[in-house]
């Protein structure tokens, strides 16, 4: 077995190489963070890697099936589905391996920045003085007012709590199947959109949750609303989101992640003062890089194992 990290950050090389064990299968590092799915099948070849992990290239099924002896794929961070058909690669003979739980303090903190920026008018402030504008917008006082999680994990858990009892809020969510937890209140999914100040995503991407924020729910969410995603982009109905900011349905959307990333320079979210942009970096703590890169190399060190 042998292990190939195939665009790794300088800061994620660095942890991968400290935490990797003498007893080992071997590592290759590709330090190249812009690397290009094309670049794969040489790459993978000339490290002759059947395990590789995955950080944030697209791994097309196609490309995948030119990368001789590659069998195993650990993806860093949950969201696999937005770069790769997982059950493609495994009609394929290729496995997939998510990390959860590794960066949920990291993101619920990115998701509450995103909406205290979102309530006080911070990022529209900023370019405004950057370019010469005294602007002075109106604010939202977040205390008393309802947040609502549309998904209920651990990144949401966190986020109840921050928003709880750091902010005074009031929680409520929504999930796919039942759930308790102390603080929150479990609402149908109507409630939930009619009642949020600000709704925070949290869903996992699969193929039923795909555009579960569509055109007809953003409808029905609280007129002048904060919409938060850390989660995933392609869960809503981009354009059906831009129309509603457009028209002052919504107040605001504070987003980290997006249906095509990264963003391209051109798209309408760019020209928007409804809306807070960040680039897909909730979870990039040195907390959670530590976790997510000893949750892979531990996976491997089960692939490994199980191999022999």
């Amino acid at each position: 077995m042998c292990i190939m990290f195939i665009d790794a950050t300088e800061a994620l090389a660095q942890i991968a190489t400290r935490l990797h064990r003498p007893g080992d299968a071997p590592l290759v590092v590709n330090r190249d963070a812009a690397v290009k799915p094309e670049d794969l099948p040489s790459l993978i070849a000339a490290a002759r890697a059947d395990t590789i992990l995955v950080d944030h290239t697209y791994l097309p099924t196609d490309i995948a099936m030119r990368c001789k002896g590659l069998r195993h794929v650990v993806f860093l961070g949950t969201g696999a589905r937005s770069y790769m058909d997982i059950e493609a690669l495994a009609a394929h003979g290729i496995s997939v391996d998510i990390i959860k739980g590794y960066g949920d303090t990291a993101v619920a903190e990115c998701a509450v920045s995103l909406m205290m920026s979102a309530a006080k008018g911070l990022a529209r402030m900023d370019r405004g003085i950057r370019g010469g504008e005294w602007l002075r917008t109106e604010a939202m006082e977040l205390k008393g007012k309802t947040l609502g999680l549309l998904g209920f994990g651990g990144i949401a858990a966190e986020v109840a709590r921050i928003a709880g009892l750091g902010l005074g809020m009031e929680v409520l969510a929504w999930n796919r199947s039942p759930k308790d937890h102390p603080g929150v209140r479990f609402v149908d999914l109507d409630t939930l959109l009619a009642e949020s100040h600000v709704l925070s995503l949290h869903l996992l991407l699969c193929d039923e949750t795909r555009g579960f924020l569509s055109a007809a729910r953003i409808a029905r969410m609280r007129p002048g609303a904060i919409l938060v995603n850390t989660a995933r982009g392609a869960l809503l109905d981009e354009a059906a989101l831009i129309a509603a900011l457009d028209r002052g349905a919504l107040g605001h959307a504070a987003m980290d992640v997006f249906a095509v990333e990264p963003l391209p320079a051109d798209h309408p979210f760019t020209r928007m003062d409804s809306v807070t942009l960040s680039a897909h970096s909730a979870f990039r703590t040195p907390e959670a890089a530590e976790n997510l890169i000893g949750s892979a190399l531990d996976i491997c060190r089960r692939l490994h194992a199980t191999a022999e």
